[in-house]
């Protein structure tokens, strides 16, 4: 059986129901994903995994959230071949930089070797519920491309 960890930030809590309706999908696919707060995740944890899913919002700038720092630097050793990847957020378009945070962790994850298997998921603040439907898919869209894994 595939193992799949879904590592997120959230401020207000947009992030958060976009990686809860991911993991609802990844469990309609069959899987019971790992969910974490990336407040109570470590970098090195991903190694585990066959599949990962990151999230976060973006801050400031463009910038990842404070809370993800720690856990992007204990990225920076890791060997992610041969593991799947997607990442997403909650973004707003009042910022010039709109939901980098997502490309950010998309290049990490591809520096380390993580195969992304699907593009990125920003979504406007709090996801609608078609949006929620859409991470609903996005979860099982992702588990089965680690079909070949099961």
């Amino acid at each position: 059986m595939s193992k799949i960890i879904i590592v997120f930030a959230s401020m207000t809590g947009n992030t958060e129901e976009i990686a809860e309706a991911i993991a609802d999908g990844v469990r309609e696919a069959g899987i019971e994903p790992v969910f974490k707060s990336v407040m109570d995740a470590n970098g090195q944890e991903l190694e585990k995994y066959d599949g990962i899913l990151l999230g976060a919002y973006t801050w400031g700038d463009g910038d990842l959230p404070d809370e993800f720092e720690d856990f992007y630097e204990e990225m920076d050793d890791l060997n992610l071949q041969g593991r799947k990847s997607a990442v997403f957020g909650s973004a707003d378009s009042s910022y010039a930089q709109y939901g980098a945070a997502v490309d950010t962790l998309e290049t990490k994850l591809a520096a380390l070797g993580a195969e992304k298997v699907l593009d990125g998921l920003k979504i406007e603040l709090n996801p609608s519920k078609e949006e929620k439907q859409f991470c609903v898919e996005f979860g099982k869209k992702f588990a089965a491309s680690l079909g070949a894994l099961n």
